[in-house]
This record gives structure tokens, C-alpha cells and sequence, in this order.
């Protein structure tokens, strides 16, 4: 699922979206996503600032690791093992992404896919979206995200 080796594809789903017929969503485990972030606390030499499970409409938990570089906060998907890093806390993401600091690799050994700044900017429009269902194309037109990162960190209901 990494954008930066090819063309991203977007699992059904990723947009926190199904109809009433769809299959339930996939969902990741916060406490996968907590021991993660203690292990990357762990590399970082910092500390677990606090970890915020997802409150709906979010499709996202948040956490952050302090360390001697400062605050450090990232984004775990709800539905699928991604991880964005942005600068600051907000409800709704589209452009605040940044790349993530060197020891993020960490998350990767947990099963975590850990996007770029350059994944998350890239225009939506590039990403294939063939496996989205109906009910998430009409959340796409409706909310119409710009980038990738828009649709899969957001806070649509």
C-alpha cells in the first residue's frame, strides 16, 4: 500500500465508508497500534506523550511521542495498518502531512505501512480507487478530497 513504490490502491473501505450490504469493515486493534508507538518511543528514546482512540466521525486514533526533537504526532488508520505524521492536532486533515521521523520504521516490523508526505499529498486522483464501493465514491464526491491523505485520515460522517 505504499504510494511511494507504485501507484497507491485504495482498499475497500479505507474511507471509513460501507453501505448496509457491504461486509463490515477490517478493524485494527488500538492496543496493536498502542504497543507499536511504545516500541517506537522505545527507538526514538522518548516518551508516550498520550494515545487518543478514534471518536466518530474520526477514521483515525492519535498519538504522540516526545523526544529530544519535540512532539512527535501520528495518525493510525482504524481500518487498515497506516500511519501518517502531521504537525499538529486537528479534526480534519488535507494538506498538514509531513514524512515521517527516521525511527518510524519501527512500526513497520509491528505491520504497520508507514506513508510519506509525498504519499499522502499526491492528488487522489492518482491513487486506484477500484476497489471502493458505491457508498464511497458518493463520500469522495460529496466531501471531495484533493489528496490521498484527505480521504484516508478523515473525519466524514
Amino acid at each position: 500500500m505504499d504510494g511511494s513504490r507504485g501507484i497507491f490502491r485504495l482498499g475497500r473501505g479505507v474511507t471509513g465508508f460501507r453501505s448496509r450490504d457491504d461486509l463490515p469493515l477490517p478493524d485494527i486493534d488500538p492496543k496493536e497500534c498502542r504497543s507499536a508507538w511504545h516500541a517506537a518511543a522505545r527507538s526514538a528514546d522518548g516518551d508516550v506523550g498520550d494515545f487518543t482512540e478514534r471518536e466518530y466521525p474520526q477514521g483515525f486514533h492519535v498519538a504522540t511521542i516526545n523526544d529530544r526533537h519535540g512532539t512527535h504526532i501520528a495518525l493510525f488508520h482504524a481500518h487498515y495498518p497506516l500511519v501518517a505524521f502531521v504537525r499538529d492536532k486537528l479534526y480534519v486533515y488535507r494538506t498538514e502531512f509531513l514524512d515521517p521521523p527516521a525511527w518510524a520504521t519501527t512500526l513497520g516490523g509491528f505491520g504497520f505501512v508507514v506513508l510519506t508526505a509525498a504519499d499522502l499529498l499526491s492528488p487522489l486522483g492518482e491513487a486506484d480507487g477500484s476497489a471502493l464501493s458505491q457508498a464511497e465514491w458518493r463520500q469522495i464526491k460529496h466531501w471531495r478530497p484533493e489528496t490521498l491523505g484527505a480521504a484516508l485520515f478523515n473525519s466524514w460522517d
